[in-house]
């Protein structure tokens, strides 16, 4: 609809729009408008209008547009007098719009009406002086005062402007002499004066026929003052008239304003048709015809959307995908756009699932803009996964020229820094995702659009999750963590058409119980089907019962607005579905779950959404909105009364649930009603008896819908309904068909084939075959278990969809089992069997490629080439490089041919064979155990030619290691062309990574001959590149590839080789590192110089710890020692052992090795015959007699004859001569000792030991020491006899120096202590130590299980397990035949063997040997006669092996091989039986007299025939229904007119 001229005039306000001529006739429109406008509050004009007025209106209309276009001849003359006038309007115009003035804001009293109030204060004029004269007291003109709407585009020349705004003068002037018609006793004299008033004279002719028309023509000033007078002596005339008229009352009040809004619409209605009979000089703004209709298409399909569109000037169409312009020129060939006469296409070409968007088709023209929206929805067929969208968690798409607002000029580069990891929360706790997003380039006001996804599915802010952007950094947070946000969360940052995203999963743990043992709280309840009388509530089972089984459920409801609980249910339901009755209707109500097992009721679910208790239908009417306002028109239609009238039967009575604890029903309404509202009974018998009882005697069903309860499981009944007004109760509905009650639902089957695989040092991914024909599938349970430990942990808290999960959170190196149950509505299903038993470590990727690649030497028929190795090597020790070349003859390369056959170490290779003068170019390809990595980018093109420099070629393998703040160290390889003469030396350069080329500066003034240097002097934070250059006699060579940039940093957590002097004086250097990964190892060398197999020195490595033993240092030995870890970033330290270094551990070694020790002993000397009484006894030491003393401690047994001397401590005087003289009267005798040199320190380290034995055995202690044994379960069991012990002595276990917790607690009561440690492995070599300890004191005992003893335990466990070991037997499979043998458990240090027929077996693709958990098979793929014979599996413990056969001939071999056979024809035939993959919709509703079309795929091999079938019979095709059948994939179904309800409900397709 366009707007009127005053609008566009006061939007484009300047002096060359408003011309004089307009201006002009605007006055006079004012001047006319006053003697209206006392009409405009009251007036009763409207209660004699008819049709015929109407009528008489528009042609008047149309006869004063037409004289307006006659009168634009004489606007130049008109022009020049009514130019002053013109102007005062004018600016009145101005001022009165500039202050927000309305028409009836300017306007005086009504003094004819009562029904409009007096203004309280005047209004102050805005005419000149001479214009007042004219005008009658007190009375004001109304200045227009148009929306507020700025509209683009006007007109495109003056003359049709001055037309458009002549025509609608016109209009104006014809509606203002209707507004003065009344209905009082003068109505005759107020039409004359109207007719009188709207007369004009023109300067050149007589009065016009069309006096409406004529009032609006230029007129001379004089003229116009005549006019003016003569029309305010006749309104003041009526408005004397109108003073006499009497009040009118309410009801003409109300149908006068009904009729001003009846005529209101019919003028719209007619100035509208007239704006779209001349579009070529009104115009108008877009408006679709036909708005684009939402589509929903299989992937790769194509789709296009229609739009019509109407205008003038014609619109010009924009589509838009999600708001973003689409660009053809961007994807050449994804979007056709198209516009062929009015009608304006999109079509999308291969739809994927980017496709699916919100597409927008924006019309715009000078008139305004407006857009129509569509849906376009692409779906994939089930368990088609695109993995090229998803790499490490991060989707992976290429770039594209990305829409802006500035145009198609930007190409964005999107990065997710500090991004969050797998999270773990627990329920009733907060939790934030959230990462940096960067973004280049960066376009100021143009922020990117942040969406956060859970499971695929968008998250929305709620009161549970809130998300938030900052401007570089997005955040999702959890207030509250519910087991309902476990899931995949990905963020997905889109500017323009180019978005990356990045995900991560997150695990909800259960809240902690209330009650130890009740079960964890159910979860997504919600609201299934709301009617008056029941709401069916739904959720899922918890993962954890609490350790008993769950009995059942209770439900709780609320009423919205109150804090009341109560519980819904008395006895506990175990279907996840209940009907809750006894609602009030209309109100709201939210709902909450417990679960209840033996020990008690667990906590409650989170609770459900709002949901009222109404009917479909009803709620439908109260969210809908009125299409249009009212347009004043109000029709009744009348109908005979229907009182009295009884209701028919319901129809369609079905039940649509039933389970163990209730039964719903449904029905259609009857057709034969009445006007009244209708209540139904349901009635009841059993299926023997025709004895109806009625369900609901005391409360009658509002609803077609209704919940039985109190019924006998597994009684069968018969249900009926009746309805009922005041009128009576109609007759019953047609019985339902005999219904058993239970649950119609199974609890599905236990999943099958759990197969674990590695995924990362922290998680395993879990597979397993679906449970087979489980009905309304919910999802899939894991739980996991440390092998041995029997007890099982949750992996999930929300059901997972699908045959995959990846549980995370394990601990690494560390053996897990898993198992699997499924979930529906009517419960968990078995557990599955239980997985094999897998580690817990990173899966090995292939290496990735190798970059850098140079020519280093190159000669008439030969090249080297150099590289660098690849930044990531896979997980595992990168095993070699292929290399691959090709020609490039005048700049086109041809085929690619291999360099060599077998893999390279180096980083370097020499290619022969080669053209001279020939161009190449060379890319490599790294390799490890899990295979070739991707190759190299192609490599620059090098010539093959002799080389005749003198000067060496540049050096290689150019890298930094050691980086600290202020130092690093620089290694590099000699060059492989030396030049004319050796390499002498090499010079290093450095600069920052910034500077240029000419800031290069050397290291080093004179030439170096070692291939390292430490760089010392760094600025800490810069950034550095170097390079190399070698020197021989001729000069100085090419410089070598740069390596770098590197940061001069040292990095959180670095630590250095530590040296080390034990108690013996034996040196070490010892390094430790906490940024391993499994698979990282500890390289040491000297001097840069790998020292493997050096005979002096001992390599031990432990964990994260490696320890380098001198076995005798010496001078040798002088030189830096470092010690790089691989698989890391770079990790690496040394220690410089020189001169001085050296005699500083010499000598602390000599002082460790031959310390002073404190030592205290005793002797004692016994004589064989008894002493009298006065025997006397000398104590001599060293021809010194001795006394008793605080030293010495003498005593003489002469009952025994032993003489004894205690000495409280052994010093160095102590060693010497001890002598014994005895007297007995004239008797005499001695003895001597003597105690020097290796005899007395013998005797030191004697008694230090019996009195450190003494002290031992006073507390708790070993009465022997640990020792190991392996049990018949192959187990190692680690043991020790303790003695003295009591109550509260304590053991605790330690390896290598941390403690080991044990579940049991020991008793001591047999006085043997045990350990057993189950499926030992290489992962449990170590130190073991036990301690015992209460207040008297405590022992330990140490057993070491490293190296040989370690190899000795090994040996003794695979002999065990070869033991283990059950005969072999022969299966069958799909792929061939397998032979198999099951062991306790399996160990990488088992070596196993297969033979055939006396010959070892060479492993190939149809012939495979693993173990897969306890399970060593040998896998025979498409067997062959040749494989008939007899196999045997050797399993070689270190020192024997142990033989298991089997025959695989005769009837054996027969009966597999058949058994294979059937296998792989059933294979075969399931992948290629006859099926419906998609495309038929379940239920498909259509009026009579409308088309239908259905589509559905088909799959099989052969072609399947395909039959439809309605309500189970064969449908019959005639003219009415045809069937069609194309390219043996897609099958049609079409009915031309439809004249019932049709519907299908079965597709069948047969081979």
């Amino acid at each position: 609809m366009s707007l009127p001229f005053y609008q566009r005039l006061h939007q484009h306000y300047d002096s060359s729009y408003r011309n004089k001529d307009l201006r002009t006739t605007m006055s006079h429109y004012q001047q006319e408008k006053k003697s209206s406008a006392i009409y405009t509050h009251g007036s009763t004009a409207y209660s004699s209008r008819s049709s015929a007025a109407h009528r008489q209106e528009s042609e008047a209309f149309s006869q004063a547009s037409a004289a307006s276009y006659q009168q634009q001849a004489s606007r130049a003359t008109a022009s020049t007098h009514a130019s002053a006038a013109s102007r005062k309007t004018a600016s009145a115009y101005d001022y009165g719009y500039s202050h927000g003035l309305t028409d009836s804001s300017l306007m005086l009293e009504d003094y004819s009406s009562k029904l409009s109030p007096q203004p309280k204060r005047a209004k102050k004029s805005l005419l000149s002086g001479e214009e007042k004269e004219n005008l009658p007291s007190d009375y004001m003109v109304p200045i227009f005062s148009g929306r507020q709407v700025h509209v683009s585009g006007i007109t495109d020349t003056e003359e049709e402007r001055i037309k458009e705004a002549a025509a609608y003068i016109a209009q104006r002037n014809l509606l203002a002499s209707e507004e003065g018609i009344t209905a009082s006793k003068q109505s005759t004299a107020s039409r004359q004066s109207t007719a009188s008033k709207q007369s004009a004279v023109s300067k050149q002719s007589a009065v016009s026929k069309h006096s409406t028309a004529s009032k609006e023509s230029v007129v001379s000033k004089h003229s116009a003052v005549s006019k003016r007078s003569t029309a305010s002596q006749e309104s003041t005339s009526s408005l004397h008239q109108e003073e006499a008229f009497e009040k009118k009352s309410r009801k003409v009040a109300i149908r006068e304003k009904a009729e001003r809004l009846s005529l209101t619409k019919t003028l719209e209605e007619t100035e509208a048709f007239h704006r779209k009979l001349n579009e070529d000089h009104l115009l108008h703004a877009p408006e679709f015809v036909i708005k684009p209709r939402s589509h929903t298409v299989w992937e790769k399909e194509n789709v296009k959307l229609h739009c019509s569109v109407s205008g003038w000037p014609e619109p010009r169409v924009t589509w838009y995908k999600n708001q973003v312009p689409i660009n053809v020129h961007a994807n050449p060939g994804k979007y056709i756009i198209e516009s062929r006469y009015g009608m304006h296409t999109l079509e999308i070409n291969a739809c994927n699932f980017e496709d699916t968007a919100q597409y927008r088709a924006s019309a715009m023209n000078v008139k305004g803009e407006l857009s129509a929206y569509a849906s376009v929805v692409v779906k994939r067929y089930k368990g088609e996964f695109d993995e090229t969208r998803f790499h490490a968690g991060v989707s992976t798409l290429p770039l594209s020229f990305a829409v802006t607002p500035y145009g198609y000029a930007s190409k964005f580069e999107i990065h997710f820094d500090d991004k969050f990891d797998v999270s773990f929360g627990r329920e009733g706790e907060t939790m934030s995702l959230g990462c940096r997003v960067v973004i280049t380039p960066e376009i100021k006001h143009f922020q990117p659009e942040i969406q956060w996804y859970r499971n695929g599915a968008p998250v929305s802010p709620s009161k549970w999750v809130q998300t938030h952007w900052s401007g570089d950094r997005a955040t999702l947070t959890f207030s509250h963590l519910n087991k309902e946000d476990e899931g995949l969360y990905t963020i997905r940052v889109r500017m323009g058409e180019y978005y990356e995203q990045y995900s991560a999963y997150v695990f909800v743990r259960d809240a902690d119980a209330e009650i130890e043992g009740a079960p964890a709280a159910p979860l997504d309840v919600m609201c299934l089907d709301a009617n008056k009388d029941y709401i069916i509530i739904s959720w899922k089972q918890p993962a954890v019962d609490g350790g008993s089984p769950i009995l059942g459920y209770f439900i709780d409801k609320c009423e919205v607005g109150t804090d009341s609980w109560s519980q819904c249910n008395d006895t506990p339901v175990k279907f996840a579905r209940f009907p809750v009755t006894g609602l009030i209707e209309g109100r709201s109500y939210i709902f909450r779950v417990r679960a209840v097992n033996k020990t008690g009721i667990g906590l409650p679910s989170r609770v459900s959404e709002p949901v009222a208790a109404l009917d479909p239908a009803e709620k439908a009417r109260l969210k809908s909105r009125p299409s249009a306002p009212w347009t004043g028109q109000i029709i009744v239609t009348e109908e005979e009364p229907s009182e009295g009238i009884v209701p028919g039967p319901p129809t369609d009575l079905s039940v649509t649930e039933a389970t163990r604890s209730y039964v719903v029903l449904s029905w259609k309404p009857p057709g034969q009603r009445g006007h009244e509202g209708i209540l139904y009974f349901v009635e009841k018998c059993d299926a023997e008896t025709e004895n109806w009882q009625r369900v609901n005697t005391e409360l009658p069903v509002k609803s077609p819908r209704f919940a039985l309860f109190d019924l006998a499981e597994g009684k069968s009944y018969r249900f009926r309904v009746r309805c009922s007004n005041s009128a009576g109760v109609g007759e019953p509905s047609e019985a339902t068909e005999v219904t058993v009650v239970g649950d119609k639902l199974d609890i599905p089957k236990a999943p099958g084939k759990i197969i674990p695989s590695r995924n990362t040092d922290t998680s395993v991914v879990v597979s397993w075959e679906e449970s087979k024909d489980a009905k309304e599938l919910v999802g899939y349970y894991i739980e996991s278990s440390v092998v041995g430990s029997g007890k099982w942990e949750p992996c999930n808290n929300n059901p997972v969809k699908g045959p995959r999960f990846t549980c995370h959170g394990l601990a690494t190196g560390q053996s897990y089992i898993f198992r699997v149950r499924a979930v529906n509505a009517a419960g968990l299903s078995e557990y599955s069997q239980d997985s094999e038993a897998i580690e817990v470590k990173a899966a090995i990727a292939a290496p990735s490629p190798p970059y850098d690649i140079t020519c280093l030497e190159s000669c008439r028929d030969s090249m080297v080439l150099g590289w660098k190795q690849p930044d990531k090597s896979g997980g595992a020790e990168i095993t070699g490089y292929y290399v691959n070349y090709r020609e490039v003859i005048d700049g086109v390369p041809g085929r690619w041919r291999e360099a060599n056959i077998k893999a390279v170490s180096d980083e370097a290779y020499k290619i022969s064979n080669l053209k001279e003068n020939m161009v190449y170019q060379f890319q490599v390809a790294a390799m490890n155990i899990a295979g070739l990595g991707v190759p190299s980018a192609v490599s620059a093109c090098f010539k093959c030619e002799e080389w005749t420099i003198a000067v060496p070629g540049p050096p290689h393998s150019v890298k930094c290691s050691e980086v600290r703040k202020t130092s690093l160290v620089l290694q590099w390889r000699p060059p492989i062309h030396s030049g004319r003469t050796p390499v002498t030396g090499y010079f290093v350069d450095l600069k920052e990574a910034s500077a240029k080329d000419d800031q290069w500066r050397g290291l080093n003034e004179a030439a170096i001959k070692n291939t390292y240097l430490r760089v010392q002097g760094l600025k800490e934070g810069a950034s550095y590149v170097f390079r190399v250059r070698a020197i021989n006699q001729a000069g100085v060579g090419k410089p070598s590839d740069l390596a770098g940039p590197v940061v001069a940093e040292t990095r959180p957590g670095t630590k250095e080789v530590v040296v080390n002097v034990d108690d013996d004086g034996v040196i070490s250097l010892n390094f430790e590192c906490d940024q391993m990964t499994p698979n990282s190892q500890f390289n040491w060398s000297k001097d840069y110089v790998s020292t493997e197999g050096s005979s002096r020195l001992d390599v031990e490595s432990k964990g994260n710890k490696t320890k380098m033993t001198f076995k005798d240092l010496g001078t040798e030995d002088i030189g830096i020692y470092s010690c790089d870890v691989t698989d890391t970033d770079g990790i690496a330290s040394s220690y410089l052992i020189d001169e001085d270094e050296l005699k500083r551990l010499l000598a602390l070694s000599q002082e460790h090795k031959f310390p002073i020790v404190p030592v205290k002993s005793e002797l004692a000397v016994e004589i064989l015959e008894k002493l009298s009484a006065n025997t006397k006894v000398t104590y001599i030491f060293n021809d010194k007699e001795i006394f008793e003393g605080p030293k010495y401690k003498m005593h003489v047994d002469r009952n025994t004859g032993i003489i004894e001397m205690f000495m409280e401590k052994l010093q160095d005087e102590d060693e010497g001569t001890y002598t014994f003289q005895l007297q007995d009267g004239k008797a005499v005798g001695h003895s001597t000792l003597v105690l020097i040199g290796d005899v007395y320190k013998k005797l030191q380290k004697e008694a230090e030991f019996q009195r450190q034995e003494w002290i031992r055995k006073q507390g708790p202690h070993f009465a022997e020491y640990l020792s190991w044994e392996v049990t018949g379960e192959c187990n190692v069991l680690l043991k020790c006899k303790v003695a003295n012990i009591k109550k509260e002595t304590h053991i605790v276990w330690y390896k290598d120096e941390r403690e080991i917790s044990v579940d049991e607690k020991h008793d001591f009561k047999d006085g043997i202590c045990t350990l057993l440690i189950t499926e030992f492995s290489k992962k449990d070599a170590g130190i073991y130590e036990v301690i015992l300890k209460d207040d008297r004191g405590k022992d330990k005992s140490r057993l070491k299980l490293v190296d040989e003893a370690f190899k000795e335990l090994m040996t003794e466990v695979c002999k065990t397990i070869a033991l283990s070991a059950t005969d072999l037997k022969i299966q069958s499979t799909a792929e061939g035949i397998r032979l198999y043998s099951f062991v306790t458990y399996y160990l990488d240090d088992l070596k196993v063997n297969w033979s055939h027929n006396g010959t070892a077996i060479k492993y190939t693709d149809r012939v495979k040997s693993g173990v897969t958990g306890e399970q060593i098979w040998l896998q025979i793929n498409e067997p062959t006669p040749n494989d008939k014979g007899k196999y045997v599996m050797e399993l070689f413990d270190g020192k024997t092996g142990h033989q298991k056969t089997v025959d695989l001939s005769g009837q054996a071999y027969d009966e597999a091989f058949a058994e294979f056979q059937r296998l792989k024809q059933a294979a075969i035939a399931e992948k290629n039986r006859a099926r419906v993959l998609g495309g038929l919709p379940d239920v498909v509703t259509i009026q009579e007299g409308k088309a239908l079309n259905l589509t559905c795929i088909v799959w099989g091999d052969p072609t399947p025939e395909v039959s439809w079938l309605k309500n189970e019979k064969p449908l019959v095709t005639d003219d009415h229904c045809s069937v069609k059948f194309e390219a043996g994939k897609t099958a049609y179904f079409t009915i031309s007119g439809a004249t019932s309800w049709l519907t299908f409900q079965k597709l069948a397709a047969h081979l």
